[in-house]
């Protein structure tokens, strides 16, 4: 589906909607993932490639890593073990992950403005109720759209889609808010423009396809953002 040049919401005012991916852009949880996997590796005696970690993947690929690991410890390996130590230590680490920068400030401007707020994500629904309420933010979106919700995974738009249908709007109403070259895609093939704010392990030229791509949210108000979407 192409992207339409006209985004506005009901008053001619810009979108009526903004829909954000999570993970690596509302929260880090990209650090933190890479994080938790190589407190494991080393749990083994062995050092994780980091530089192979991030690939362009959409949806869960958790069971791929643990599988990766298991290749690499051979027969000793404990799925068991090694999956409730590393949710640990992950879990640990998210107790003092906030919001990522400006972020906070961008939902509040959405609220000044009437603006609806939504999730697109390719982690469970689940996952996305546990942080937003950690962060206090959970009552300020309206939609939640998880990866567990839908059969396809970013690049497909399926997410995007089933966040708009909850919206009850078409694409020309709102604005997808992405951190990655597939979230990106995910966001075009549903119609949607897109800003980018690549997370820490993408390059900013993975994402130059986006209508507007920002260091961070910190770096304008969420209408100048909105504004630059729609040039």
């Amino acid at each position: 589906m192409p992207v339409s040049p006209s985004v506005s919401r009901v008053d001619g005012s810009g979108p009526e909607a903004v829909i954000f991916d999570f993970d690596g852009l509302l929260m880090d949880t990209e650090s933190t993932s890479l994080r938790s996997w190589q407190f494991e590796w080393r749990q083994w005696d062995l050092e994780l490639d980091a530089t192979a970690f991030f690939v362009n993947h959409g949806g869960d690929i958790t069971e791929d890593r643990y599988a990766q690991l298991a290749t690499a410890v051979g027969d000793r390996f404990d799925r068991s073990l090694s999956h409730d130590r590393r949710v640990c230590y992950r879990d640990n680490l998210h107790e003092s992950l906030d919001l990522a920068e400006g972020i906070r400030a961008w939902l509040e401007q959405a609220a000044e403005s009437g603006r609806r707020l939504a999730v697109a994500s390719s982690s469970p629904r689940d996952w996305l109720i546990r942080h937003l309420g950690r962060a206090e933010v959970l009552d300020q979106f309206e939609v939640l759209a998880g990866g567990d919700e839908v059969g396809g995974h970013k690049p497909a738009p399926d997410v995007y889609e089933l966040a708009l249908r909850r919206l009850g709007l078409p694409p020309t109403s709102a604005v997808a808010v992405e951190d990655t070259a597939h979230g990106v895609d995910a966001a075009h093939a549903a119609g949607l423009a897109c800003i980018a704010i690549p997370n820490p392990f993408v390059r900013p030229e993975a994402v130059e396809h986006a209508e507007l791509v920002l260091p961070s949210a910190a770096e304008v108000s969420l209408e100048r953002a909105l504004v630059g979407a729609r040039a």
